[in-house]
């Protein structure tokens, strides 16, 4: 078998191959394998590579969601509970049981659209919205019966909601407290009387534009939102003490109790039953 140079037309340098008188055939001479000392090195090598952190997941439109291994965290405001909350409220209404102390079971946020339901454009955008806002992407919610009046039939989407645990949900309420409700404007504090008397605590935003996260348009539609906060109390007392230890800033003016709400009467109430209503 005798050894000829031969030049590629890709690179111009001339490469050596073997010929076999035979046959007639032509083979390229492969260079010789490494070592075994040089293999061992690169496989080192290549296993005390760290490994590539993955991206973090993206919703259907493309937006950046929360990454698993950071919703995976103890949060700020968690640790606050566990370390401050919990001792103050176990003290004060004397529990036995470290299962007695209300905490936080989740956060459902809701968005009605209104006109907008019916364009999907404008329901696309604000569901692209509340996930900015929340980290998460919200779901839609239909219509359960038909209303003539209101032009709804059954089955059709009339909002979004998204319902926050764990750590994005501390996240969330943390941003609440001390980005999205000091941004509003002309704000006194929350009203202490919005308890459903099973210790959950409801708040409505009218514009969404108090979060960082939604940029600010001029004349733009101002979408608001529904915050629904879920506790494990039994009494609301005990959920309002939960969250003003947690940084809630309630309206000091607005005295805390049951508010009796009188019927508003109107003026055929005052009229005698004799000449009727007009």
């Amino acid at each position: 078998m005798a050894a000829t140079a031969v030049t590629l037309p890709s690179s111009g340098t001339p490469f050596p191959i073997a010929t076999a008188s035979s046959s007639a055939r032509r083979c390229l001479l492969l260079p010789s394998p490494l070592p075994r000392r040089a293999l061992r090195v690169v496989a080192s090598a290549a296993a005390e590579a760290p490994p590539k952190p993955s991206p973090p997941p993206t919703s259907p439109s493309g937006i950046v969601l929360v990454d698993p291994s950071e919703a995976q965290k103890v949060h700020r405001l968690k640790t606050v509970y566990d370390q401050k909350v919990v001792p103050l409220i176990t003290e004060e209404f004397g529990y036995t049981n470290v299962h007695q102390v209300p905490k936080i079971e989740k956060i459902v946020v809701n968005c009605g659209l209104g006109a907008e339901a019916g364009n999907s454009k404008g329901l696309e955008a604000a569901m692209k919205d509340l996930a900015m806002i929340t980290g998460q992407w919200p779901v839609k919610t239909k219509a359960k019966k038909s209303v003539a009046s209101f032009k709804i039939r059954e089955g059709n989407t009339i909002g979004i909601a998204v319902t926050l645990r764990g750590r994005i949900m501390y996240n969330f309420l943390d941003r609440l407290i001390n980005l999205g409700l000091p941004r509003t404007m002309d704000f006194l504090g929350v009203n202490p009387n919005s308890f459903d008397g099973h210790g959950n605590y409801s708040v409505g935003l009218r514009d969404q534009g108090v979060f960082p996260e939604i940029p600010y348009e001029v004349g733009g539609k101002k979408n608001g939102m529904d915050i629904c906060i879920v506790t494990t109390a039994k009494t609301d007392n005990e959920a309002l003490r939960l969250l003003t230890l947690l940084g809630m800033p309630f309206s000091e003016n607005i005295k805390s109790g049951v508010v009796i709400r009188k019927k508003r009467l109107k003026r055929h109430h005052f009229m005698s039953k004799g000449r009727g209503r007009k």
